[in-house]
């Protein structure tokens, strides 16, 4: 299987997130012919859906190693040399959407599978709700791997991974994300009149001062401290003469694992309503932290790096949530890809000679992971 025209033919196939189809026909055609089973399932409505799943499966001896990622991509913008869904090579570079951001490393894997004829039992579990709010996608999958049995030992994900070079990173953990809304009513009234009024700013900005106050922890070995950024605040009052009748707030928390998503969402509640009593507090728990533990399995594709590579990754939790925080509920997972330097930008851009190593590297893993 030639990795190149694999991924090419992936990033020809548009797929902004949530994707469904071509793309899918693509990597599903290159599984068959090395003796994978497909199980493609539409699920969801709109806002979140409909978005497509894959479970692709070939048996084989020993443990069960699952790779998971996404075919679908962010939108790609504008500024780029030459279209963003018309791979084109220039240099020792491949470009279109997606290319790193993971069609690149999905392409990899699939060609690996191919190299090593008999290796573990093999799955691929492929979303196309990854980039967009997660609700349809691996999570999905998780729920139809229960219903047929299916049960990895193992699971690597292919996100861009790797910072300067390929392999110098390895993700053992991702730290949790929750975003937290807030709104606080008030009286609207004329400015000159206050005691007609009721003035929601000055209590939603003391509630939002007590909260930036919060320290939640130092952060340990693994992880660093888990933060509370105010992301959004508005009132939306077009007079300067008007008491406004409402003002709202959001907060995104990113934290690692020494908290719980729901009980940092309760800090946030006390804290507002000590300061705002009216205030409505919702939230939106994206993943919980989590963190497999070095080991046998981070060993396994380290071992494979300094083999091919010939660098000794570092391992490391930095970054943003990726669908490793559902997968590392079922089993050991890791996180391991290509250079991330151009996802999510312009003329995204993979490494020809990067794409063929990661092809040996996914290969050495599946070899010795039997």
């Amino acid at each position: 299987m030639n990795v190149v025209d694999l991924t090419k033919a992936l990033l020809a196939a548009e797929s902004v997130t949530p994707a469904r189809g071509q793309v899918f026909d693509v990597l599903a055609q290159a599984l068959s012919v090395i003796g994978f089973e497909i199980d493609r399932f539409v699920v969801g409505e709109a806002p979140d859906g409909p978005v497509e799943n894959m479970i692709a499966l070939r048996r084989g001896a020993g443990r069960h190693l699952a790779f998971a990622g996404h075919l679908d991509v962010v939108p790609p913008g504008d500024g780029w040399t030459s279209g963003a869904f018309e791979p084109a090579v220039r240099g020792e570079l491949l470009h279109g959407r997606g290319a790193v951001d993971m069609k690149g490393a999905i392409a990899a894997f699939a060609a690996a599978a191919a190299d090593v004829a008999d290796g573990p039992t093999l799955s691929l579990l492929i979303t196309g709700d990854e980039e967009g709010p997660a609700t349809y996608g691996t999570r999905a999958i998780i729920d139809r791997m229960a219903e047929r049995g299916i049960a990895p030992d193992l699971c690597l994900v292919g996100e861009p991974t790797s910072a300067a070079r390929l392999g110098d990173t390895i993700k053992i953990g991702r730290r949790g994300s929750v975003n937290i809304w807030i709104e606080l009513p008030g009286r609207q009234g004329h400015v000159a009149y206050p005691h007609l009024a009721d003035n929601p700013i000055p209590k939603l900005v003391a509630a939002l001062a007590a909260i930036d106050a919060l320290v939640l922890d130092a952060g340990n070995h693994w992880f660093q401290p888990s933060n509370i950024e105010v992301t959004d605040l508005t009132v939306g009052n077009p007079a300067t003469n008007v008491i406004p009748a409402k003002a709202s707030a959001r907060l995104s928390i990113r934290f690692n694992d020494e908290q719980r998503g729901d009980d940092l969402v309760a800090l946030i509640e006390r804290t507002v309503h000590a300061h705002a009593p009216g205030a409505h507090v919702t939230a939106r728990i994206s993943g919980e932290a989590f963190l497999t533990e070095p080991g046998a399995l981070s060993d396994l594709v380290a071992g494979a790096i300094e083999r091919v590579a010939g660098i000794r990754p570092m391992l490391s939790t930095t970054g943003g949530t990726s669908d490793a925080r559902f997968l590392s509920q079922l089993c050991p997972t890791v996180e391991f890809g290509l250079v991330n330097a151009t996802m999510h930008q312009a003329d995204e851009a993979v490494a020809l000679p990067d794409l063929a190593m990661l092809v040996d590297i996914y290969a050495d893993v599946i070899a010795r992971a039997i």
